[in-house]
């Protein structure tokens, strides 16, 4: 293992994260918040100097391991998280440090679950903090050291790339992986600016815009008030519905589109199985609340609202409008297969991803095929290209791993006592980045009422489900610790 090449990674996150506290400092000088932004220079400045530390001595090696990617990734959310949430515990917005890391984690990961039950009465800086936190974790904070540090580039840099990407399998083929990182944020930053452009000319105030903006982009559900975006006009719920749905896309098809190969986009199987599956559950929601006169006989109003539930969850967001735990228990259960499924891969969305979906479909198919006709040879593809038997293997273990996840910690999360929906909803919820689920913890629901076991039991759901369950799995394991 290539502690030192790790601990110099870690400088440049606990950097990176000290200096953009310093934009919750501004935002506090902005509302004259004295007493509260004063917490974002302390602890910025002191991770700044941590990290300067750490990346002083440049590493002798740079020869980095798939291991070591993989821990490093992992140990680098952690630290991310836990540095984060200090400004919040600290100043007594939250007042206990387990809820404190809770929210942080929630927003790193770009969960939105939450624990506050009166977000309006929060400091903006630190409102801002919460919003920003999904923004940063969106593309993923080791893309962006990718993007920016010279020392982390090159052929190894892939085993990076490869423990945060969201998605079966990252290609090999990318021989500028920096050129390829700093194109993936000018993308994610360009739609994100877009996006405010447009909140801005429908009326949104500037805050509301850039914190609505970054909960959207990094796909996370942090609103600056509790009822969301229920507040909002349908011209500002139908901007952000849109938007989210467009960060749920992989971002590699934004990049086939810069280069023109609009054939190629045309072909990309899992974006027609995303867009299928988002306007057939909207379809099939509408139909059921406009038959069930949930929104009496307004038409409209079911389609809107089920075309703005489908995609925040699809996309794994979690931005919310009305109380779903009124909708027709069909309804409800579209709901769960769409927060199931997830967005697609290269995306930054959560959830189990739409290319994994369709593997395990065609897997499925592939053997009936082969019980009725032995001696068939039947290949799986996708996009025209033969599916490995390493991808396939990948994604079987990696959908039986995640089945045993949902098991234990169901069994662990109802030890509260809560009813079975709540508990197995708010584990899908975690596990999938997604933060709202049904009764308790609902679109107007919080996470207050659980244990501080089970915060922590959310808190790991969070963390695995954004790094994709094996970087952070592995950091259990006592045989990767060891030497190469």
């Amino acid at each position: 293992m290539n502690k030192r090449l790790i601990s110099y990674i870690l400088g440049w996150v606990l950097l990176i994260e000290g200096a953009t506290m310093q934009l919750s400092t501004i935002v506090g000088l902005l509302y004259g918040e004295w007493h509260f932004m004063k917490y974002f220079v302390y602890v910025g400045v002191t991770c700044m100097l941590l990290g300067f530390l750490l990346v002083f001595k440049k590493p002798k090696s740079n020869v980095m391991y798939l291991k070591d990617g993989f821990i490093a990734t992992a140990l680098s959310w952690i630290v991310l998280s836990v540095a984060g949430c200090i400004p919040l515990w600290w100043s007594g917005t939250i007042p206990h440090f387990v809820d404190a890391v809770f929210e942080t984690i929630s927003g790193f990961t770009t969960t939105g679950a939450t624990i506050l039950t009166e977000i309006e009465s929060l400091p903006r800086c630190m409102l801002f903090w919460r919003s920003f936190s999904h923004f940063l974790g969106g593309m993923g904070v080791v893309v962006f050291l990718l993007a920016i540090i010279p020392r982390l580039g090159g052929n190894q840099s892939i085993n990076l790339m490869k423990a945060e990407s969201t998605g079966p399998s990252v290609s090999k083929s990318m021989p500028k992986l920096r050129n390829y990182a700093a194109l993936l944020y000018g993308i994610y930053c360009g739609l994100t600016a877009l996006e405010c452009i447009l909140l801005l000319c429908g009326g949104m105030n500037l805050f509301d815009a850039v914190t609505t903006s970054f909960s959207t982009a990094g796909t996370g559900g942090f609103m600056v008030y509790n009822d969301s975006m229920a507040r909002f006009s349908p011209y500002l719920q139908t901007v952000a519905a849109v938007f989210m749905m467009l960060f749920g896309v992989n971002f590699y098809v934004y990049i086939l589109i810069i280069s023109r190969r609009f054939k190629q986009v045309l072909k990309s199987e899992e974006l027609w199985v995303y867009f299928g599956i988002v306007f057939v559950i909207t379809g099939l929601i509408a139909a059921d609340l406009y038959i069930n006169r949930v929104y009496g006989n307004d038409l409209y109003n079911s389609i809107h609202q089920s075309f703005f539930y489908v995609t925040s969850v699809e996309s794994s967001t979690g931005l919310a409008m009305t109380d779903v735990n009124k909708w027709p228990e069909f309804s409800k259960t579209l709901v769960l297969i769409a927060t199931c499924i997830g967005a697609c891969a290269g995306s930054t969305g959560g959830g189990l991803k739409v290319s994994r979906f369709v593997i395990l479909l065609k897997g499925i198919k592939k053997e009936f095929t082969l019980i009725l006709h032995p001696r068939t040879v039947q290949a799986v593809k996708m996009d025209s290209k033969k599916i490995t038997h390493e991808i396939s293997r990948s994604v079987s273990v990696f959908f039986a791993i995640y089945m045993a996840i949902i098991i234990v910690t169901t069994i662990l999360i109802s030890l509260n006592g809560f009813d079975f929906t709540t508990s197995i909803t708010s584990v899908l919820a975690t596990l999938n980045n997604t933060g709202p689920g049904m009764n308790i913890v609902g679109s107007t629901g919080n996470y207050a009422g659980f244990s501080v076991f089970s915060k922590i039991v959310f808190c790991f759901n969070m963390l695995a489900g954004r790094l994709e369950l094996y970087p952070f799995l592995l950091l259990f394991v006592p045989s990767a610790w060891r030497r190469n």
